[in-house]
């Protein structure tokens, strides 16, 4: 008889969720619960609106917008991260200090293998734009906050501020021989012509690939957050099978916002490296 037991509690367990799944069909097909309209608009969270004016104010060159905000509060936190949080220098680091120092010796250990030693001196340049697209995409992840880095924008000023950099960099050190970068000396020789304009094309599409790859991946995240954020709340009571992947989502969306930043940075590290040592 006791050994009876475990098999009775087995088949008891197996009983309920088998009835808990009926239930949920029956509630289904004869409840029928009111089907909300879905009002879904996932695009809307990356409207740029003036902070002044209401929402159908004008939006001039000069009008100070939600955008402006947000990157105007990323540089603060950057500020205080790195300027305050650090300025004890303690022996014994506070939170705040190794975060920063972290930061630091991350970013530089990645200029140094990628570029070389003689990048070190764009170094500053390089931890510059790793902390705002990284603080950038945090930040966006603040529910009603907004994400800078979504918009291409932003991100086409960034990629086109390392595209000149490099460029006038691989000029200024090489000269003309800053165009061995698109001469593959090591292939055949009637290869290299049309390898030649195949290089210089892709130089080119560098900032475009730079700049839409971030904004690309941070905007699809928020955008698919905000899809089955209103699938929530039209679902009634089984709402919470959307929120269970709002939360798989979001998680995943602050392992991009680290990544990304990463990406963006490290691409600019091996474009660096092209300027500085064009010859293939």
């Amino acid at each position: 008889m006791a050994e009876q037991a475990p098999k009775t509690g087995s088949s008891n367990g197996k009983f309920a969720l088998y009835g808990a799944f009926a239930l949920m069909v029956l509630a289904i097909i004869f409840l029928q619960p009111e089907v909300r309209e879905l009002a879904i608009h996932p695009m809307d969270q990356f409207n740029i609106l003036p902070l002044f004016g209401g929402h159908g104010g004008e939006l001039h060159w000069y009008t100070p917008t939600n955008a402006t905000l947000w990157m105007m509060i990323t540089v603060a936190v950057i500020v205080l991260l790195l300027v305050f949080g650090s300025s004890g220098r303690a022996v014994v680091p506070s939170r705040t200090q190794s975060i920063g120092e972290m930061i630091y010796g991350f970013v530089y250990k990645m200029v140094e293998d990628v570029a070389g030693k003689d990048a070190l001196k764009f170094f500053p340049y390089i931890m510059t734009l790793f902390l705002f697209i990284m603080v950038s995409n945090v930040m966006g992840l603040i529910p009603l906050s907004f994400t800078s880095t979504s918009h291409i924008a932003v991100t086409a000023i960034l990629a086109l501020l390392v595209f000149f950099t490099v460029t006038i960099v691989g000029f200024v050190k090489h000269g003309f021989g800053f165009l061995g970068l698109f001469w593959v000396a090591s292939a055949p020789l009637a290869l290299r012509p049309v390898l030649a304009i195949i290089e210089i094309i892709s130089y080119f599409v560098r900032p475009v690939s730079h700049s839409i790859r971030l904004a690309g991946n941070v905007m699809a995240g928020h955008a698919v957050i905000k899809v089955f954020a209103g699938f929530a709340g039209a679902l009634g009571v089984f709402a919470f099978m959307p929120i269970l992947a709002i939360t798989a989502v979001y998680a995943l969306e602050v392992l991009v916002a680290f990544i990304q930043a990463y990406v963006f940075t490290i691409l600019t590290c091996v474009y660096l490296k092209d300027a500085l040592h064009p010859s293939h």
